[in-house]
């Protein structure tokens, strides 16, 4: 879905649900929005079968990434995207990454979803800042950090969508308020508050072999209240490498997941709220051959408490860890793709742990109002690579067994003041200061004559100050003006400094001597609203990244034949524009509008002149979209959307070049009975053949893909049980 979510666009069933929902709001990362939202208190006593009603002004909307604090999401002084629960729920996207990548300012390393993406090739890239396997980008959930902490991965099948109850997506640098894994923006996933008794099922079924199943139970007691949230996925996938280069080995991509996630809340007193959380997520992962596999064993925790005073402010303290368990299998191929071996076997566990204390303090007065907060955070991330090789042919000396390890100890702390001059003019300064280092970093090498080699990297340590100064502005009701300006920066991870990896045919060596990306970068836009519910928004930026980490071909191949390596590249420049717009036609009908020009060039590449110029690889200077949605429960809710995304390179010296395309998509649901919707959903209806990647071999983004299902929703709830028959209700 395009832009800035400006408008919601629920009918009386979702209001019926927000109006459940609200109430258990307990944690700090879900805000109490009650009084925003008074004007629909009528409609839990309207009929059964009541005419839409007209949506909540915009500024109702509270949204808390941008800042760390709940602010209207039209004061931020950032941009800020919202995806609320009920485009989730009308969204042809099956993945959490697929959806997204709906809004041309966000992508993936490749043009290929989790679905059939390797782990390891699912980063978040915000605005076009240099997309690599690694997320240039933070996700959170609830505040908790969901960045494979060993390699910056983002397991995005972990995240259970029917827990959600909104993303938020800030696409500027925000390693001001959340460090270095913030180098180019936030995703916030936001989990559904906790009423009950609710009991939620998805079931699905379509071509390609695809099965999905999800529930989400909650209820509260009094004070405490908990959820579970399970969900599976199966799929054969696809013929990933196109017709006129398949050979005997090449087969479909199959895969498969599982998740559950349970949380409980409590309120231990009026100031005092509790929460804790537990999940668990497996996956497996074919890439198209028998020895093209890689899996994924996951499971995390978090706790939070959070303190509220009249005279001191509020407290957050929240804890989080994980342990988990990638392996991946690499094969060698023959160049007609008939037959295969086995060429590495890698197992890469990891595990992290982490907490925060964070600030709030109470609203002072000193020429105009100031909203002060202040936090510290510390991360640990431990991993190790063993990899055993399976070369072509033995000698002595040849290599036939890796193992690396390494660990990461990072720290931060912040202030920032939200000052509002007056309702027209607000300002937002932050800063912070990070330190990390990388220590107990060990490579062991074994050879075929029993001989070993052991290095020991050294110790290294590196600081970043990172500032913030960002204005808004509103001379007029419906103008409102922002700006900001931003210093962000992103430390190499464990995965970057020690385990080398491969794509198709090419390998690419890690670099323990790696540094920091350091990115500046300015933006600057307007907003604008209208009559009949039109909202318009232009935002440029531009953005100058320094050091990218990026993966480099190598003039001569290394000794266990990788021809890429990771380096701290030079600079890069990246400038666009993004324009956006959202249209409330009638209460049935809406309209969203989005796209996204970057420009982004290599500047400055020390001992790679032929760089210079070039456009970063996997990278479209155009992206864009327009959905257009019907929406009335007594009849059907239909979405049709539309996704524009132009060329692009798979490499770095801009040879393997890859085409645009615009694909079609399409949702459609309908009220059967009681609390059962069915509803159908298909991806790249016109079943538009385009290129993903050219890593040695080409690969296929997804074909035509359509299923069907059934939704059951709110069934234990009273407000569904007196409706009349027939009529619709959640």
């Amino acid at each position: 879905m395009p832009g800035p979510r400006a408008v919601s666009r629920s009918s009386l069933s979702h209001r019926l649900a927000w109006a459940l929902l609200l109430p258990g709001v307990a944690t700090a990362q879900t805000v109490d929005a009650d009084t925003a939202r008074e004007p629909e208190a009528a409609a839990l006593v309207a009929p059964a079968e009541p005419e839409p009603q007209p949506e909540p002004p915009r500024d109702t909307r509270t949204v808390v990434t941008a800042t760390r604090l709940p602010r209207p999401l039209r004061d931020v002084p950032a941009t800020t995207v919202v995806i609320p629960r009920e485009e989730m729920e009308r969204s042809p996207t099956l993945t959490q990454d697929a959806l997204i990548r709906t809004l041309p300012s966000a992508a993936t390393f490749r043009r290929t979803p989790s679905l059939v993406a390797d782990p390891t090739a699912q980063g978040l890239n915000l605005r076009g800042l240099a997309p690599s396997g690694v997320a240039r980008g933070l996700v959170l959930l609830d505040g908790l950090p969901f960045n494979d902490p060993y390699g910056g991965w983002v397991f995005w099948r972990a995240l259970p969508r029917l827990g959600l109850d909104r993303v938020e997506v800030v696409p500027t640098g925000g390693s001001a308020l959340y460090g270095s894994a913030a180098l180019g923006g936030v995703v916030q996933l936001f989990s559904r508050p906790i009423t009950g008794p609710v009991l939620d099922v998805d079931l699905s079924a379509g071509n390609l072999g695809t099965g999905f199943a999800a529930a989400r139970i909650a209820d509260r007691w009094g004070r405490v209240g908990a959820s579970l949230e399970v969900e599976g996925l199966t799929s054969n996938g696809y013929r990933i490498v196109p017709e006129g280069q398949r050979g005997r080995i090449d087969g479909d991509t199959p895969s498969n997941h599982v998740s559950a996630q349970a949380r409980v809340e409590a309120a231990a007193t009026d100031h005092l709220s509790l929460s804790a959380r537990a999940g668990v997520f497996r996956e497996t992962q074919n890439g198209g051959t028998q020895y093209t596999v890689a899996s994924v064993d996951l499971m995390w925790f978090a706790a939070n408490a959070r303190l509220r005073t009249d005279a001191a402010g509020a407290f957050e303290l929240g804890l989080h860890g994980r342990t988990q368990h990638f392996a991946q299998d690499r094969a060698r191929v023959a160049p007609d793709r008939n037959f295969e071996i086995r060429s590495a076997l890698q197992d890469v566990p990891a595990d992290d742990q982490g907490g925060s204390l964070v600030w709030t303090g109470p609203e002072l007065t000193l020429g105009g109002t100031h909203v002060l907060a202040a936090g510290v955070d510390v991360r640990r991330s431990h991993g190790r690579a063993d990899e055993v090789l399976f070369p072509a042919s033995y000698t002595a000396t040849t290599l036939y067994a890796r193992n690396t390890r390494g660990t990461q100890l990072s720290g931060g702390v912040f202030v920032q003041d939200l000052y509002t001059v007056s309702p027209a003019l607000e300002f937002a300064g932050t800063l912070r200061w990070d330190t990390w280092r990388n220590f107990d970093g060990n490579q062991l090498e074994s050879f075929a004559n029993g001989t070993t080699t052991a290095t020991d990297f050294e110790p290294r340590t590196a600081r970043q100050l990172s500032p913030r100064i960002a204005a808004r502005v509103r001379p007029l009701e419906w103008l409102t003006l922002r700006a900001s300006a931003y210093r962000a920066f992103r430390a190499p991870t464990l995965n970057e400094l020690y385990r080398p990896f491969q794509v198709g045919t090419v390998l690419t060596a890690a670099n323990p001597d790696l540094g920091a990306e350091r990115l500046w970068g300015t933006e600057a836009g307007v907003e604008a609203t209208g009559p009949r519910g039109l909202t318009g928004r232009v935002t440029g930026f531009w953005n100058v990244l320094d050091a990218p980490v990026t993966n480099v071909t190598l003039a001569t191949p290394l000794p266990d034949g990788a021809t890429r390596q990771r380096q701290n590249l030079g600079r890069a420049r990246v400038r666009g524009v993004e324009l956006g717009a959202d249209w409330r036609m009638s209460r049935q009908w809406t309209a969203l509008a989005a796209y996204t020009f970057v420009d982004p060039v290599v500047t400055r590449a020390p001992g790679q002149p032929d760089l210079v110029g070039r456009q970063l690889p996997q990278d479209p200077r155009h992206r864009g979209s327009l959905a257009v949605t019907f929406d009335d429960p007594r009849i059907v809710s239909v979405t049709a959307q539309l996704r524009v995304f132009g060329p692009q390179y798979e490499d770095d010296l801009n040879t393997r070049g890859m085409g645009g395309a615009a694909v079609v998509d399409l949702f459609v649901s309908r009220h059967l009975f009681w609390k059962v919707d069915a509803f159908g959903a298909v991806e790249n209806l016109f079943d538009r053949q385009y290129l993903a990647g050219r890593a040695g071999v080409d690969t296929l983004a997804p074909p035509f893909q359509a299923r069907v299902g059934l939704r059951l929703r709110d069934v234990f709830s009273e407000s569904s049980a007196r409706a009349a028959p027939g009529a619709p209700g959640r």
